[in-house]
């Protein structure tokens, strides 16, 4: 059994994380976030100890291992983006090993200092790739590896997931928190393509707005045409007449990807590979930041070239523009 804690326990993310602990066999000692609604942590580990100031938790965990000669494994990071190299640090220096939520950093060079943290601490920095542990996506890694090698292929994606007014207000809206919608809701789709297509050639950006994101990103076996965005409206009308605000395609060579079951217990075998020394560390995360963060920083070239159908929808205003 391998000792946890977990920082951002109030997350959206953290039930997943709280699971795969407890699926895995292993305990959580101490939980914190900044918010107090955690009440999830009842169905999993009820005796681990809470905090809502990081000064407490961390003066916790060193007086664990200090004075009761309790050492943890591993941290847990389930925070908003922006904060993950400052928690990943923060684990290594109490001596455990951190597993944080994609993405890991929102910068390339912040993946180069934490390589040296590593090295300093002689403990690991591991990703939850999720997708990479996805049957489906391994089938799809195997027939493209076992095809033609000169073969490139044409890709669609469309990912659209509804988000209200809450989103602009909160620290995804805010892309110097979030590193915005490529990084926010794209990027684990962009390490599963990176990973099966290959290595960046180009990456082009038609539209970047406050709600969507669009452009031509060209891998060594694959061209895709991507598209990504928060805004219920662009829902195909079958997906909102059934109430739904998620919409998920993945098309390659015109056939679609079969992968929308399979999801639940992603996390927990991301865990099992980890504990197994088998999980994707730090270096594994460096080309799909470099993809986002060229997105971030790139100035949209409009509807020019091979765009995605959905990057010529009507742009829509920001919902707080007139306020």
């Amino acid at each position: 059994m391998k000792n946890f804690a977990l920082i951002g326990a109030a997350g959206f993310i953290a039930p997943r994380h709280l699971k795969a602990i407890k699926d895995t066999h292993n305990s959580l000692l101490a939980a914190y976030d900044t918010f107090d609604s955690v009440g999830v942590m009842d169905s999993y580990f009820p005796s681990a100890d809470f905090f809502v100031e990081f000064e407490r938790f961390d003066r916790h965990l060193e007086k664990l291992r200090f004075d009761k000669g309790i050492n943890l494994d591993y941290i847990s990071i389930c925070t908003p983006n922006y904060l993950h190299d400052a928690h990943i640090r923060t684990a290594l220096r109490l001596g455990a090993d951190a597993i944080c939520e994609k993405p890991l950093v929102l910068n390339p060079w912040n993946i180069d200092a934490l390589e040296k943290v590593e090295k300093s601490t002689g403990r690991r920095i591991w990703n939850i790739l999720q997708l990479r542990v996805h049957k489906s996506i391994i089938a799809l890694r195997e027939k493209i590896k076992n095809g033609a090698k000169d073969k490139i292929y044409d890709i669609d994606l469309t990912y659209l997931t509804s988000r209200g007014h809450w989103y602009y207000t909160s620290w995804k809206g805010d892309i110097e928190k979030s590193g915005g919608i490529a990084t926010n809701i794209g990027v684990h789709f962009f390490d599963m393509l990176s990973w099966i297509f290959g290595d960046v050639k180009s990456n082009k950006v038609n539209v970047h707005t406050h709600d969507r994101a669009s452009g031509i990103l060209e891998l060594e076996h694959a061209n895709v045409r991507w598209f990504l965005s928060i805004n219920e409206d662009l829902l195909p009308d079958d997906v909102q007449k059934k109430g739904q605000r998620t919409f998920r395609s993945i098309t390659v060579e015109g056939e679609e990807l079969e992968f929308s079951e399979g999801f639940t217990d992603l996390h927990t075998t991301s865990y099992k590979e980890i504990l197994n020394g088998n999980g994707y560390g730090i270096q594994e995360t460096r080309q799909a930041i470099e993809i986002v963060h060229d997105i971030r920083h790139s100035t949209p070239i409009g509807l020019v070239g091979d765009y995605h159908p959905l990057a010529k929808a009507p742009l829509a205003s920001h919902p707080f523009s007139k306020k």
